[in-house]
């Protein structure tokens, strides 16, 4: 069973999105569907500067030559404007 939900998309994400279900041969719906389910499908990756701490635990990291940069990226992530 499908639930219907009703979403606005700026005019460009729109037309963007449509003319990208056109090329996979989808509808618009489809898309999004597929979108969502992918997104939903990932593990939840952590969010803002906390998330770079944990990085050192895995083999073949870079944290320890380029954390300065990653925590500077981090933190201006979570002050500027998404739209930037």
């Amino acid at each position: 069973m499908m639930l219907r939900t009703q979403i606005s998309l700026r005019p460009e994400a729109h037309r963007r999105a449509r003319a990208r279900a056109a090329e996979l041969g989808v509808s618009l719906a489809e898309y999004l569907r597929r979108l969502v389910d992918a997104d939903l499908d990932q593990p939840a990756a952590p969010s803002g500067a906390s998330g770079l701490f944990d990085l050192g635990r895995s083999t073949g990291s870079d944290v320890s030559s380029h954390k300065d940069r990653y925590i500077g990226e981090a933190v201006d992530a979570e002050r500027l404007p998404p739209d930037r």
